[in-house]
C-alpha cells in the first residue's frame, strides 16, 4: 500500500511537471526570428489604434498566448503625429500635469501633436492599456513610434499590417 502511494505520487509530479511546461509554452523555440510589422496611423482614431497596439504587442492575437510570456513581435509605427481624436477633444481636452499639487501645465492635444514629443501621445495612450509590471516594460520596448514617414528599420522588411477602423 505504501509502494503503490509512492508511485501515484510520482506518476502525479510527472503529470504536474508536463502540465506546467504546457501551460508556461516551453515549446516556444528562443531561435525564432522578430517578426517586425508596419502600421500607417495617419487620419487613424487614437483609441481604437492604441489597443490595436496594446493587443499585438500582448500577443494576445496568438494562440499560444500566455500572459507571462512577452512575445518578440515588433511594431513601428508611422506617421504618429497624424492620428485623429474624435469629437472637440483635439481642441478642449488638456492632457498635462506634472504630478504636483498645483502643477497644471494645461496644453490640449493640438498643442502636442503639433510640438517636437507627438509621439507621446500614442505612446502614453498605449502604456496605459497594457497590463501593469515588468512584463509591460518589456512589451513596450518592441513598440517603435515615429512622428514622419521615415523609420531607420527598413532593413528589417517589415511587413505593413492593415488597421481599419
Amino acid at each position: 500500500m505504501i509502494i503503490d502511494r509512492k508511485i501515484n505520487y510520482g506518476i502525479l509530479l510527472k503529470i504536474k511537471m508536463i502540465n506546467k511546461n504546457l501551460k508556461n509554452n516551453e515549446d516556444l523555440s528562443v531561435n525564432k526570428p522578430n517578426n517586425w510589422y508596419l502600421i500607417d496611423a495617419k487620419d487613424k482614431i487614437l483609441g481604437r489604434l492604441s489597443s490595436f497596439l496594446a493587443i499585438r504587442l500582448m500577443g494576445k492575437h496568438k494562440v499560444s498566448y500566455s500572459d507571462n510570456v512577452c512575445p518578440r513581435d515588433k511594431i513601428v509605427v508611422i506617421n504618429a503625429n497624424k492620428v485623429i481624436l474624435t469629437g472637440k477633444k483635439m481642441n478642449k481636452k488638456n492632457y498635462w500635469h506634472t504630478g504636483y499639487p498645483g502643477g497644471i501645465k494645461s496644453k490640449t492635444y493640438k498643442e502636442i501633436l503639433n510640438s517636437k514629443n507627438s509621439i507621446l501621445v500614442l505612446k502614453n495612450s498605449v502604456r496605459r492599456m497594457l497590463k501593469k509590471g515588468p512584463i509591460s516594460k518589456e512589451q513596450l520596448k518592441n513598440l517603435y513610434i515615429y512622428s514622419d514617414d521615415k523609420h531607420p528599420h527598413i532593413a528589417n522588411n517589415p511587413s505593413v499590417l492593415n488597421f481599419n477602423n
